[in-house]
C-alpha cells in the first residue's frame, strides 16, 4: 500500500493529461510544447544539479552500466535476431522492432518516478541510464537504419547531423557539464543551485502530464498482437534480464532498483520519431508506446513492490 500510495499519484498525472486532451479541456497540440520544455529545460537542470554535487567515483558505477546497458543491448539483440531470422524482415524493420522492445523512456518516466519515490539519490543512476539511451541506443538505431540507405545521396551530410544531434543533446550536454563540475570538486553556489532546483521541480508534473496529453487511442488499435508481444518483452523480460545482471554483478540495492525500474518503464517516444523519419513500422511503434504506457501502471507497481525485498536478499 505504501508503494501504491507513492506511485498511483504519479500515474494519475498521466491519466489527468489524457482526460484533459480527450475532453478537449486542453489542446493535444500543447503536448509538444510541454515535452520540449521538460526535455530541454527541466531535465537538464535536474541532471546538472544532481551530477555536479556527486563525487566522480559515484558517477563511474560500472556495475550499473553493465546491468542496465548490457540488459538493453541484449534485449535489443534477441528481438532483432528473432524478427530478422524468424520473420525474414529487413534490417530497418528488425531494428525498429528491437528498439521498440529495448529503448526505454528513462527521461520522462523512470527519472521522475525514482525522484518522487526515492529522492535525489535515485536521480543519479536514472541520469546515467538516460545518457546511455541518448548516447548509445539512439545512435546505434540511426546507424542501423542508415545502413539500409547507404546508396542514398547525402549520406555524409546525414552523418554530420547525427554527430551534432548527439553532441548537442541537452541530456548529454548537461551531464558532461555536471561531470566537469564534479571533477573540479567545487560546490554549486547557493543561488545557482536554487535556480536549477526550481526548474528541476517542474520535470515530474510537466513530463508526465505531457505523456498523458499525447496518448493516442487510435494508435493502440493497430498492430495489437505484435504490440502486446513487444510490450511483454519491454515490461517483463527486459527488467528480468537487467535484474539478473544486477545480482550477478553485486550491484547495491538502490542502484538495482533504479536499473530495473529504468528497464521496466514504457518504450521511449524517440523510437516513434525515428520510425517516422525513416518510414518504418510507424503504426506498430505508435501502438506499442501507448500500450506500454498504459500497462506499465500495473507492472511498475509490481516491480516497485517486489524489488526492495529482492534487492535486500541479493545484498
Amino acid at each position: 500500500m505504501e508503494v501504491a500510495d507513492l506511485v498511483l499519484p504519479v500515474f494519475a498525472i498521466i491519466v489527468t493529461g489524457w482526460l484533459a486532451g480527450w475532453l478537449g479541456y486542453i489542446s493535444r497540440s500543447l503536448a509538444d510544447g510541454l515535452v520540449h520544455f521538460a526535455y530541454n529545460v527541466a531535465m537538464p537542470a535536474l541532471l546538472f544539479v544532481t551530477i555536479a554535487q556527486e563525487s566522480v567515483r559515484n558517477l563511474l558505477e560500472w556495475r550499473f552500466l553493465l546491468a542496465f546497458g548490457g540488459g538493453s543491448i541484449l534485449c535489443f539483440a534477441l528481438v532483432f535476431l528473432a524478427v530478422r531470422v524468424g520473420w525474414g524482415r529487413d534490417v530497418a524493420s528488425s531494428t525498429i522492432h528491437g528498439m521498440t522492445a529495448a529503448m526505454t523512456n528513462t527521461g520522462f518516466v523512470a527519472l521522475p518516478i525514482l525522484h518522487s519515490i526515492y529522492g535525489q539519490p535515485a536521480v543519479l543512476p536514472a541520469a546515467i541510464a538516460t545518457v546511455f539511451v541518448a548516447g548509445v541506443m539512439f545512435p546505434v538505431t540511426v546507424i542501423l537504419l542508415e545502413s539500409e540507405r547507404r546508396g542514398a545521396p547525402g549520406k555524409a551530410a546525414r552523418s554530420v547531423v547525427l554527430v551534432r544531434q548527439i553532441v548537442l543533446n541537452p541530456m548529454v550536454l548537461s551531464t558532461l557539464i555536471g561531470l566537469a563540475w564534479a571533477i573540479t570538486g567545487l560546490p554549486i553556489p547557493a543561488p545557482l543551485a536554487a535556480y536549477m532546483n526550481i526548474f528541476a521541480a517542474a520535470l515530474t508534473p510537466c513530463a508526465l502530464f505531457a505523456i498523458g496529453l499525447g496518448l493516442s487511442v487510435e494508435g493502440i488499435r493497430s498492430n495489437l498482437r505484435a504490440s502486446f508481444v513487444l510490450a511483454a518483452v519491454k515490461l517483463m523480460i527486459m527488467p528480468l534480464i537487467v535484474y539478473g545482471l544486477c545480482v550477478a554483478s553485486g550491484l547495491n540495492p538502490l542502484y538495482t532498483i533504479a536499473a530495473v525500474i529504468c528497464a521496466a518503464v514504457p518504450t521511449a517516444k524517440t523510437v516513434y520519431i525515428l520510425a517516422g523519419e525513416y518510414k518504418v513500422e510507424e503504426p506498430l511503434v505508435a501502438a506499442t508506446v501507448s500500450i506500454t504506457t498504459l500497462l506499465s501502471v500495473a507492472t511498475l507497481l509490481g516491480w516497485l513492490y517486489a524489488l526492495p525485498g529482492l534487492s535486500a536478499q541479493a545484498g
